[in-house]
């Protein structure tokens, strides 16, 4: 069965039939889902739906558009929610410098302080990072490379940076943006990579792949991920799965 590594079912997207959707995974082959914390708000909704559904692991941390509001005291309550025994990782954290704010210095100082209580509280780390490859790949070598692990979430750059963080014993995310036309890239990055270090991704309700591009995208999506892997690994589809859902709960400690 497929796990869903990286969602963000708390988003109002899923107001109508969040129940429903979640309730129904299991019958459609989706064993089990980490939702993805972004700020105080979704990491407190993460919480709520991982103690509400038990194929529902959760990760709280702050991602890095949100980290101009941040405050010690908001460490503090995720070093506090960490010991759930439903929270799996910290994250989303990282850099994103697609947006002018908040500014890079404040950005890394949060991204350092969070890898920091990663490694406090012996959990993975889920790595957002847009347009900032040097400064991530840079921070992580500094305090991140051993002892930490974890997943470099939405995948989005080329052989070389895949190298860095595979070599570091990183996963790698992939979901919807492997069927779009434009992800040579990332293909190249997908024949390239070893399968031991993959884990299957939706971001939803965010990227959901063709032939469903420009919908609200959820795990039932993650056939198609599947199909393209399949095509380009030269492996049946049970193998992709079977493999990457090992990988997700190796990553989270499920195993």
């Amino acid at each position: 069965m497929i796990f869903d590594t990286h969602a963000h079912y708390d988003d109002e997207a899923f107001d109508e039939d969040r129940d429903l959707l979640l309730g129904s995974l299991l019958e459609h082959g989706i064993e089990a889902v980490t939702n993805i914390g972004a700020s105080m708000e979704t990491s407190k909704n993460t919480l709520k739906l991982a103690e509400k559904y038990p194929h529902v692991y959760g990760a709280i941390g702050i991602h890095p558009n949100d980290t101009g509001e941040m405050r010690s005291e908001d460490l503090n309550w995720l070093k506090e929610h960490s010991s759930n025994k439903k929270v799996v990782a910290i994250g989303e954290i990282g850099l994103d410098y697609y947006w002018e704010e908040p500014d890079h210095d404040t950005q890394k100082k949060w991204f350092i302080r969070q890898l920091d209580l990663a490694r406090e509280v012996k959990l993975p780390v889920v790595i957002h990072s847009r347009d900032a490859a040097k400064d991530t790949l840079d921070l992580m070598k500094a305090h991140a490379e051993k002892n930490l692990g974890g997943v470099i979430h939405c995948f989005s750059y080329g052989k070389e940076i895949a190298r860095e963080y595979l070599n570091m014993g990183y996963y790698l995310g992939v979901g919807g943006v492997l069927t779009f036309k434009n992800a040579r890239k990332l293909r190249e990055v997908v024949e390239y990579m070893p399968m031991e270090q993959m884990v299957l991704e939706t971001d939803c309700p965010y990227l959901a792949p063709v032939p469903n591009r420009g919908k609200r995208n959820s795990s039932l999506n993650l056939s198609y991920v599947v199909q393209e892997i399949s095509a380009i690994k030269g492996i049946s589809e049970e193998e992709v799965i079977e493999i990457t859902n090992r990988n997700g709960k190796k990553l989270y400690g499920l195993i």
